[in-house]
């Protein structure tokens, strides 16, 4: 956290954000911060409210806030704030003095006077004209208003699920966002329930049914929303990156997202100025931006600053070399790769890119923590009883394992809230944002995938976890090219040989430059193979002399960072990628080195032999491991 010019500014978790009428914006910033930050209109940072986390009302630094959430403004220009982890909602007046509104005694559920009401981890508020507040009561799956001096409940039950229907009646599932409408009625992100519900103001609840002018526009875990002036809604997803436009009539578009150069880490936060314009705060990637209008008809619309996402060069989580694993500072066996092919149980080789590192371990063993952390994600822990249950820990993301709870099911401790069905059976697991946990922390047990997947860094922008240096991981393996290729568009490989040479028409359109290699690490299994971590390729004369432009490998693959693309996986790897074999055990990494995947950016492209003169040339490949062993391999080319 650093105030200053805009330039320099530095944000934790900027989470909730409102727009005063002079253009002041206002940040709520959660994680180490928690303080309530300006955004002044030339350019400062400062901070209105907050310090160190606690709870204390107060002027300015005298002031606590424990892992602020949502924001609103009311007409007089005060903010009001869900104080998610001290379940409070408080009031920020102009000068920087705070107070509490109503609750702050704790995690639970009363309505009543303010003083007494009870929320639990409330993320979203929002005020109407008439000064009234309404809360996402989160972990309470309610919608509150707080209204002369006293909380009650306008909708929900208490208990997570999927239901429209008047008041109590209704259900929702860990609601974000909240905003009021001109006509009275409030709109809610319900974020466990992938959809928008409508809140009248008597409390009956229903759910907007979209049209989708755009493929795919229907909103995954949304959880922040504003309405415009002409009443269309905007929301902002959690694990997507993009923020949705809704007209009132329901048709949904991506407004921003769908192009990865303006992908979004996590965006939480939405707020129109006066001039029309909608700000964004992405916590994850510690960024605010401003989205502007490009075509008059508002069809499309922009980020206002180009760069987006986590800073490529933003610190790791500092986790002294721990291992997800006990003994934390042993060694483990490393069983898979940040790039890596995978398939699927369609029976597709080439369906998606491993997006993390992969420690093997026995199924039932605990899951630890390796760095201290708060959870900033208001939905943490997902796909219950899945293989691929998880759990997000601000940058670290464990996978594989029954989050928060021991192999017969049973919760690990109370941080963990562990939700029954109505049939009494377990239903889903939470735990809540704000919530601190230590490093050697158990956070589950390994499902049957007998391994922990971990992830560093937001869906999009993961970084290789190679980097985090787990103690006694050890890789002086040099990598193994068991083939280098050459082949035609449409995946015929050349195979005429002349004097040695592999002859190569220059006038064929291209060729792929197909290599495959994998690796190893010290201590692993001889048949453990593992993906490499950077390939490419250099261009030589017959006698070896690099080609202009090829003095030095051109590397064109290189999973620093996975490829926020989900077409990345076929254009990094050969069609005959992949466990292509039913039952067979071994991956065959088969990468085309002719495309280019690298820095976010996914570039199809073939080597065009027109653009060098007929004769004698050598095709080296070069493949790297994270560890900077490499190895080549050479090919004879004869062009005609």
């Amino acid at each position: 956290m650093r105030d200053g010019m805009r330039s320099t500014a530095r944000f934790d978790d900027p989470f909730g954000i409102a727009v005063a009428a002079d253009g002041t914006v206002f940040v709520a910033d959660g994680g180490a911060s928690n303080r309530i930050r300006r955004l002044h209109p030339d350019g400062r940072v400062d901070t209105l409210a907050g310090a160190l986390e606690g709870f204390e009302d107060g002027i300015g630094a005298d002031a606590r806030f424990h892992t602020p959430s949502g924001l609103a403004i009311d007409a007089s220009g005060a903010l009001y704030v869900a104080d998610t982890g001290n379940h409070a909602i408080r009031r920020v007046a102009p000068d920087g003095t705070v107070t509490t509104l109503a609750g702050g005694g704790g995690a639970g559920f009363a309505d009543g006077p303010a003083a007494q009401a009870r929320f639990h981890a409330p993320i979203g508020v929002a005020v109407d004209a008439a000064g009234r507040v309404y809360v996402t009561d989160s972990f309470n799956d309610r919608i509150r208003v707080i209204e002369a001096g006293a909380v009650r409940t306008l909708a929900g039950d208490g208990r997570p699920g999927f239901f429209d229907g008047a008041g109590g009646q209704a259900r929702f599932d860990t609601p974000g966002g909240i905003a009021a409408g001109r006509d009275g009625a409030l709109w809610v992100a319900d974020t466990g329930n992938h959809a928008l519900r409508r809140v009248a103001p008597d409390g009956s609840t229903t759910t907007l049914a979209l049209l989708g002018s755009d493929a795919d526009a229907a909103p995954t875990a949304p959880v922040s929303i504003a309405i415009d002036a002409q009443d269309r809604l905007y929301l902002s997803e959690l694990a997507r990156g993009r923020v949705l436009q809704i007209t009132p009539d329901g048709r949904a578009h991506v407004l921003t997202g769908r192009d990865m150069a303006q992908r979004l880490a996590r965006p939480a936060g939405l707020a129109f100025d006066r001039h029309g314009r909608l700000w964004v705060a992405d916590a994850a990637a510690r960024r605010v931006h401003r989205i502007v209008q490009v075509r008059p008809d508002g069809a499309k619309q922009n980020l206002d600053n180009a760069a987006v996402g986590p800073a490529p060069d933003a610190a790791l989580p500092d986790t002294r070399g721990r291992w997800p694993l006990a003994p934390q500072d042993g060694w483990h066996e490393v069983v898979g790769t940040l790039g890596e092919v995978r398939g699927n149980f369609r029976g597709e080789s080439r369906s998606h890119l491993h997006a993390g590192f992969d420690v093997r371990g026995d199924v039932g063993a605990p899951v630890l923590t390796i760095a201290d952390a708060k959870i900033t994600n208001p939905y943490a822990a997902a796909a219950f009883g899945d293989q691929a249950e998880h759990m997000e820990i601000d940058d670290l993301t464990y996978m594989h394992m029954r989050v928060g709870r021991t192999p017969r099911g049973e919760a690990l401790d109370p941080r963990f809230q562990l939700i029954e069905g109505e049939d009494g059976r377990p239903l889903r697991v939470r735990i809540a944002r704000g919530t601190h946990l230590r490093a050697g922390d158990a956070i589950g047990t390994i499902n049957a995938q007998a391994h922990v997947h971990l992830a560093v860094g937001p869906w999009g922008y993961q970084r290789n976890a190679v980097g985090l240096g787990f103690r006694n991981f050890v890789d002086t393996v040099a990598p193994r090219i068991d083939d280098l290729a050459l082949l035609e568009a449409f995946d015929q490989p050349l195979t005429t040989r002349e004097d040695g040479r592999l002859r190569v028409p220059r006038d064929g359109g291209g060729v792929q430059i197909v290599v495959e290699a994998w690796d190893q690490v010290d201590g692993n299994l001889p048949r453990r193979r593992l993906g490499l971590h950077a390939l490419g390729y250099q261009l030589l004369q017959a006698d070896g002399t690099p080609l202009p432009g090829f003095e030095a490998p051109r590397m064109t693959i290189d999973f620093d960072r996975m490829p926020p693309h989900r077409e990345a996986v076929r254009i990094a790897y050969a069609g005959d990628s992949g466990i292509t074999v039913h039952g067979a055990s071994r991956t065959r990494f088969r990468y085309a080195i002719n495309n280019l995947v690298r820095d976010g950016r996914l570039e199809p492209s073939l080597w065009d032999p027109a653009t060098l003169s007929a004769g004698d040339y050598v095709l080296r490949a070069v493949v790297r491991d994270a560890a900077g062993n490499d190895a080549t391999r050479e090919l004879a080319l004869r062009l005609y």
